[in-house]
């Protein structure tokens, strides 16, 4: 078992003893995604931390997203709850890189491809390269805005 998942199941016990609902509910939750992409597919497999990392990003993005749209239907107290649980999330996940570091690691595989000026055909090359590097350390989105910003597109 993967030593992330081992510290949520043993966060998950904590938090039972200490009735907090909320982390409760939330831990939960995630191991029942970590569960769900453990079975997906044609065989099960046990998840290595990297694994389980990317379903944690999956999972905070949702909170967000949710959050957002309860914000948007005026309905503050979910998108409250749901900001609560992408913060408990947030607390498992690698320490996010700054738009200034984003910006040194696309410039840094910009520079690498021999990709500036060269606009959206070389889009793929540079997010291949800068990516892995990111991966639940950034926003994708974010990611590919700065991407298309320093291809001129």
């Amino acid at each position: 078992m993967s030593a992330l998942k081992d510290q949520l199941h043993s966060d998950l016990t904590a938090s039972m003893k200490a009735r907090d609902a909320l982390r409760t509910s939330t831990l939960r939750m995630v191991l029942s995604a970590i569960t769900n992409a453990e079975v997906a597919g044609k065989e099960a497999r046990e998840l290595t931390d990297e694994d389980v990392i990317t379903v944690l990003v999956s999972e905070a993005k949702k909170r967000r997203e949710a959050a957002d749209a309860f914000a948007d239907g005026n309905r503050p107290e979910l998108a409250d709850k749901e900001r609560a649980e992408a913060a408990i999330l947030a607390d498992y996940l690698p320490a996010q890189l700054t738009a200034e570091e984003v910006a040194v690691i696309v410039t840094a595989a910009v520079e690498s491809t021999g990709s500036a000026g060269a606009g959206m055909k070389a889009m793929g090359r540079v997010m291949g390269l800068v990516s892995p590097q990111v991966k639940g350390k950034a926003d994708g989105g974010a990611v590919a805005t700065e991407v298309k910003r320093q291809l001129g597109a």
